[in-house]
């Protein structure tokens, strides 16, 4: 059965997911408090269940570490660890092949008519 899902275990999940990505970035808190423009100390804070984040907070981290927001809400086995960092990447690539394909054949299809 899976955890009971309340506010402790999403402040939880948050706080595991910020210091997860962080260090698959190879980011310090310090990298991560110079890129996202909050302290040192708020990260910290962050990351050791002492404070909660604001939204405002998640977007300067999830810009700084280059995920969706919804990364820091996946429990770790869903996560899929080093690969959830990829699944923009994935899904960008996947909609450029589409794309390049539909204007491939579509194109030619209304050229040829």
């Amino acid at each position: 059965m899976k955890e009971k899902i309340d506010e402790k275990y999403i402040f939880n999940l948050i706080s595991s997911n910020i210091k997860r990505l962080r260090a698959l970035q190879n980011f310090s808190q310090l990298d991560l408090s110079i890129n996202t423009g909050l302290t040192h100390n708020f990260i910290n804070d962050i990351e050791n269940r002492k404070k909660g984040i604001s939204a405002r907070s998640l977007a300067s981290l999830s810009n700084a570490l280059n995920v969706e927001p919804y990364q820091f809400f996946l429990p770790e086995g869903i996560s899929g660890g080093d690969m959830m960092i990829y699944v923009k990447d994935f899904n960008d690539s996947l909609q450029k092949v589409v794309s390049n394909l539909t204007e491939q054949y579509l194109t030619k299809d209304k050229k040829s008519k």
